[in-house]
This record gives C-alpha cells, structure tokens and sequence, in this order.
C-alpha cells in the first residue's frame, strides 16, 4: 500500500485546504495594538503541519453523518490547542528549536512575549470555537466537546506528557513510563479528535469503546513513527530540526526496543487499530488508510 492511497491523499488536501481557510475566517487582523498576536496567531497556524488531528475529527463525525462546517470548526480548535503546544514547544525555556514546518519558529520570527501570548490566545480560541453555537446547536454536545478537549490538552493529558519528557532528560524511564509517557504528550490529543468526532456524532459513550481502541492504537504508533523519523529521517523533509531526542540522552522506544522491533510494533498497532473498525464498512475506509499512513509517512 502507498503512503497516501488516492482517498486518503485526497482528504489530507481537502483538510489542509478547510483548516487554513477556517483560520484565516477566524482570526482577522483587528487593526489595532492588538495586530501583532493575531499575526504570530496566523503565523503559527496557516500553512503548515499534517492536519492529522482534524481529519481523524473529521473522519470520524463522517461515521455518523455529521455535517462538514461542524466537523470542521471542531478540528479547527484542536489544531489550535496542538499549534499552540508547539508554538510553547519550541521557546528557549522548553526545547528550544529554531525551524517548524520549515520556517522559523515564532518566538524567532517575532519574540519570546508574542509567542507565549500566540500559543496563550489559541488555546483559549480553542474552546471560544467549541463553546459557539455555530460549532453545535445543542449545549450539551458543547459541554462534552469542552471538556474532552481539556482533559486531553491538561495535566492528564498533553502537558502531563509534556512534563514527563522534560523529567525523562535527567532520569532513565523504562518502557512502561516510555509509554505512559507517549499516551498523554501525543496519545491524549489524537484519542480526543476521534472522541470529539463521535461526540458530534451524538454516539452514547458505551458505543465509543471500539473508537477508543483505534484511537488508543494509532496514537502509539504515531510516536513509534516519529521516534523512527527523529533517528533517521530527513530533516528537509520534516521541516524540523532532527536527532534531539538522541542529543537530550531521552529513553525512547527506539532506543528501549531498538528500530526493528520499534517497526515492527507500530505495524501491530496499526493492524489492530484497523482491526477496532471491523464492525464498519467502507464508510471507515478513511480511517483505515490514515491509520497506515501513520507509520509509513515520512515526516
């Protein structure tokens, strides 16, 4: 199977495509004092990344019908809470990385200030996004989406794992902390995408066990992929500087499992995240295919 199957090449454009416009809608310039954020804020978030998490949100809500405005605005603001954690990401006090997407990295292109205050404004744009009307006529989806979103973006999820790999530079984790690890910093974000589609979705939280499973599967492969790609991937191609994990003296699953092994896991996870959609048809056909480019994408 190619990397990027017709369906699945052509969904990632669309979503590119919808997320950037939603941005570019949602963030104007205010032409005021103000300008400067909402540049670093647009900076930040048109034009770059893979989309992942809003075409899992939007894959998912399509299981069940939902409308694609909705499905957008809801993958638009957890695009905004993962912009906003690599805009923090890559400052001077955290990994201190000069390229993203390849160019530089916000508090390079404006300064330290606009890029705290970038990453500030998107994570709260996040949840103004999912607590509109617009987004869901009704209020308690709102709430559900609102509270998936922060779970996973806290201190039980993203900047929980954050934590947890700023302490794995001066300590040994074994491949059970490894994992835990992994779970909340990339897992938690890419589980919530697939739990919020389903939220729009109105599916009973008992019929989301097997979303869950995939969603779970996916997100560790994922990390195994990037462990992968950080030790031998391109950094033209990433548009990101490489091999920092190796330089920080990090336990990663590639150095706890060694790269066959580390391969070789990510394929079983994939297989078995494939395996959670089995009760659907061709209508999950989208998921399945982003669930193998995972692993096989090289940046």
């Amino acid at each position: 199977m190619s990397v990027e199957p017709g369906l699945l090449k052509d969904a990632l454009k669309a979503i590119a495509e919808d997320i950037d416009r939603s941005f570019d809608l949602l963030l104007p310039l205010p032409g005021d004092a103000r300008d400067r954020l909402v540049e670093a804020m647009r900076y930040a978030a048109i034009g770059g990344g893979k989309r992942v998490r809003p075409l899992l949100v939007c894959a998912t809500a399509g299981l069940f019908g939902v409308s694609r405005d909705s499905a957008v605005r809801v993958g638009t603001a957890i695009e905004a809470i993962h912009v906003y954690s690599l805009i923090h990401d890559d400052l001077p006090c955290m990994d201190d990385d000069g390229l993203r997407h390849g160019k530089p990295t916000v508090h390079l292109a404006f300064d330290d200030a606009a890029a705290v205050l970038a990453g500030d404004a998107l994570h709260d744009f996040a949840f103004e996004l999912l607590s509109d009307p617009v987004t869901s006529g009704d209020p308690f989806t709102r709430i559900e989406l609102i509270r998936a979103l922060a779970t996973a973006s806290g201190m039980n999820g993203m900047c929980g794992g954050q934590m947890m790999d700023i302490v794995a530079e001066t300590s040994s984790f074994d491949l059970q902390t490894v994992t835990r690890l992994q779970q909340l910093k990339t897992g938690a974000l890419l589980g919530a995408a697939v739990e919020m589609g389903a939220i729009l979705g109105k599916a009973p939280p008992e019929g989301r066990t097997h979303l869950r499973g995939y969603a779970r599967d996916i997100g560790l492969a994922f990390q195994i992929a990037d462990d992968l790609l950080d030790a031998e991937g391109d950094e033209a191609a990433a548009g990101k500087a490489l091999r920092k994990d190796e330089r920080q003296g990090k336990e990663t699953f590639l150095s706890l499992l060694g790269a066959d092994r580390a391969r070789e896991q990510a394929r079983m996870l994939v297989e078995q995240a494939v395996q959670h959609l089995a009760s659907y048809g061709p209508e999950a056909d989208l998921l399945r295919e982003l669930a193998r480019f995972i692993v096989e994408r090289n940046h």
